[in-house]
């Protein structure tokens, strides 16, 4: 049972040992001039330091989570579709039908060392995968989807790899997936230059 005369509800901590120790070493001392050490202490997780790291870890978890949104619902499906078709190389389509769906004219080269060109199935859409590798960036795989499919334009990192989406000049989404985020730098610059040259 609880002592009625205990006024400080924390002072069960202490021992009653410990209890006396202090009320006798205190009359030793003239007010003001006691050692710290013989004041009551403070809960660890009150002190500022704790308090601090608790709302930089909750800080933290927010951020983390904001950062961490799944992508559109089409860029989850080519993140999933690049990642089966990774070690797959080939060209099922020429370079003339192909540059024309990322908005390059079709006498144009395709951008960096081709790896895999070929039309494919995306989640019921009809997508051109383009897989190039570029020399200061690394392996980069672009999917150019046929007119009506909105995908909004944006970026992130997302289940280990990067993924970025851009509207080429007819509005048609192109979506950048890679394992490196200079490769999506190198992809952007390429069809810049295409575009331009």
């Amino acid at each position: 049972m609880d002592d009625p005369r205990n006024t400080f509800p924390d002072a069960s901590i202490d021992s009653e040992f410990d209890l006396n120790a202090r009320a006798e070493l205190s009359l030793a001392y003239q007010p003001g001039e006691a050692p710290s050490s013989l004041y009551k202490r403070e809960r660890y997780w009150r002190t500022p330091l704790v308090s601090g790291l608790l709302a930089l870890g909750l800080f933290a978890m927010v951020g983390g989570g904001f950062f961490a949104l799944r992508p559109p619902e089409l860029v989850r499906g080519a993140i999933e579709h690049e990642y089966y078709e990774r070690t797959l190389r080939g060209q099922f389509i020429t370079s003339a039908e192909l540059m024309p769906k990322f908005g390059l004219p079709a006498n144009k080269p395709v951008p960096g060392f081709a790896q895999l060109m070929r039309p494919c199935d995306i989640d019921g859409k009809l997508a051109y995968h383009l897989t190039t590798f570029f020399e200061k960036g690394g392996m980069v795989t672009l999917f150019a989807f046929e007119e009506g499919v909105h995908i909004p334009q944006g970026s992130g990192w997302w289940r280990d790899v990067y993924w970025q989406v851009r509207h080429n000049a007819d509005g048609k989404a192109v979506v950048m997936v890679a394992q490196k985020e200079k490769a999506i730098s190198a992809a952007n610059r390429a069809l810049i230059e295409a575009k331009s040259s």
